[in-house]
């Protein structure tokens, strides 16, 4: 839907507004720039993340529209101690999915935009998930299952299966590192896991935007 404009706004303050918009984004890139590195996130060396700057410099041009918040990643920086439990209740890490990009969106059932996304995160793996690419859902509710299992059954998602942290280590470490300002917050990963891109806040993942920046991510 089309924002409608107050009326009889000056051009000038038009063009205030803007500014301050673009020193606010900027901003939030730096501050994940600059972001210490230690546990969970590191400063790779090339050798651990070769040509991933790169990458997500060549992404640029489709992290626009309803993906315009994604701000690429400007250091090579490999996610790594992120412990969480598959489906099956089995311990698991990223390392799990080596060779896949990947979507690694972490959300909670009290997290409203979360709940709002999690239907259109569930069409784009319908619609875009390979040997070559996944979205990885990982849910930080604390105590039992049933909650969002409960949630996702009676929403209908059923591509993205049950990820799940109930400890809340996988938030708290990308909160640490700069990465996750509050949920929902969504990282994009290359197959070596190398960092190309990070989001804070929802998203339209089901739309023409996301599906071409995650073909574009996963060379397909």
């Amino acid at each position: 839907m089309t924002e409608k404009r107050p009326l009889g706004l000056p051009s000038a303050k038009l063009v205030l507004i803007a500014a301050v918009a673009g020193i606010m984004a900027g901003a939030v890139a730096v501050y994940v720039k600059q972001a210490g590195s230690g546990n969970g996130a590191e400063t790779a060396d090339a050798a651990q993340c070769a040509g991933s700057i790169e990458k997500a410099a060549a992404l640029k041009p489709f992290t626009a529209g309803e993906v315009a918040a994604m701000v690429a990643a400007s250091e090579p920086r490999l996610i790594g101690g992120l412990n969480f439990k598959d489906q099956a209740d089995k311990a698991t890490t990223l390392a799990d999915f080596s060779g896949k990009t990947l979507l690694v969106n972490l959300w909670a059932t009290w997290c409203v935009p979360c709940r709002e996304e999690m239907p259109a995160l569930n069409a784009l793996q319908k619609a875009e998930g390979s040997d070559r690419f996944q979205v990885l859902a990982i849910n930080i509710d604390t105590g039992p299952v049933d909650k969002p299992k409960a949630f996702l059954d009676e929403i209908g998602v059923d591509a993205l299966g049950l990820y799940r942290d109930a400890s809340m280590g996988v938030f708290n470490t990308m909160k640490k590192e700069g990465l996750a300002f509050g949920l929902p917050v969504t990282l994009l990963l290359d197959g070596k896991g190398c960092l190309l891109g990070a989001m804070n806040g929802p998203a339209q993942w089901d739309s023409k935007d996301a599906r071409a920046l995650v073909a574009a991510a996963a060379g397909s």
